[in-house]
């Protein structure tokens, strides 16, 4: 019940992060991508700020033999950059600059996006499934963190 609790409560802050930040606007996220056009800063104090919670949370877990609610940590065993992972961080790019979307954000708004962001949901489950079905090429992976 604990574990439900807490991850009840980091989505609901996630989400008001994303409001409050306007993660949630496609076209703030465009602006912000648009670094040779009419360039909008805002996102880039967001993601400044997200590195350092990151890294007080990185530091307060490395002090830590296992999680406060999991049995353990899950951490990736192939650490190292492939043609797969490259593959990956290119077609999230280009959906992220084509869409202005990312998951958490459309998820965050999946009520109020409209019929573009259902979409983009869909075509993400679809991709997520057919990455499933190529199979994962490291049986070592753990799998998200």
């Amino acid at each position: 019940m604990a574990r439900f609790l807490v991850a009840l409560v980091s989505g609901l802050i996630f989400g008001l992060g994303l409001t409050v930040s306007q993660m949630i606007n496609p076209a703030r996220v465009r602006g912000f991508l648009d670094v040779f056009g009419d360039w909008d800063p805002l996102l880039a104090f967001v993601m400044l700020g997200a590195l350092g919670v990151t890294a007080i949370g990185y530091g307060l877990a490395r002090g830590r033999a296992t999680p406060i609610l999991a049995p353990g940590f899950q951490l990736p065993a192939h650490r190292e950059i492939d043609a797969r992972l490259a593959a990956g961080a290119v077609l999230f790019g280009i959906g992220w600059g084509l869409v202005g979307l990312c998951p958490g954000p459309a998820i965050a708004i999946l009520l109020i996006g409209g019929p573009s962001v259902l979409i983009f949901l869909v075509a993400m489950v679809v991709g997520m499934i057919a990455f499933e079905g190529l199979g994962r090429p490291d049986p070592g992976h753990a799998g998200p963190i």
